[in-house]
């Protein structure tokens, strides 16, 4: 249930944008639980390492990568306006996360749970 196509392609203005949000989701036992519930909820996602996935829909495309313990590395490009969306299907996953947006190589929002 992990892989699925069925999602929205990112928007080509996003891919011009470069990575722009990094978190960490945590009590989650892997990469393939989180994308379980990005295909839950109609993202698309495939392999993109032994462990890791990249995630995608119009307006985010992600890589998770499990790291230490329940934690799980996120990273990509989000629309910057949505930035809640993306935390409120991990909040409603009952997942605990946080997420940085950035503009270049500056801080401007964080949104933890």
């Amino acid at each position: 249930m992990d892989i699925s196509d069925e999602g929205a392609e990112l928007d080509r203005r996003w891919v011009e944008v470069g990575n722009n949000v990094s978190g960490i989701v945590r009590g989650c036992r892997g990469a393939s639980i989180v994308a379980e519930h990005f295909v839950r909820a109609g993202w698309g996602s495939r392999s993109s390492s032994l462990h890791g996935y990249e995630l995608e829909t119009a307006w985010c495309q992600v890589e998770i990568e499990p790291i230490e313990g329940s934690e799980v590395l996120l990273n990509g490009v989000v629309d910057p306006e949505r930035l809640d969306e993306l935390g409120g299907l991990l909040h409603r996953s009952g997942l605990g996360f946080s997420l940085e947006l950035y503009d270049g190589d500056v801080l401007i929002r964080e949104i933890r749970a």
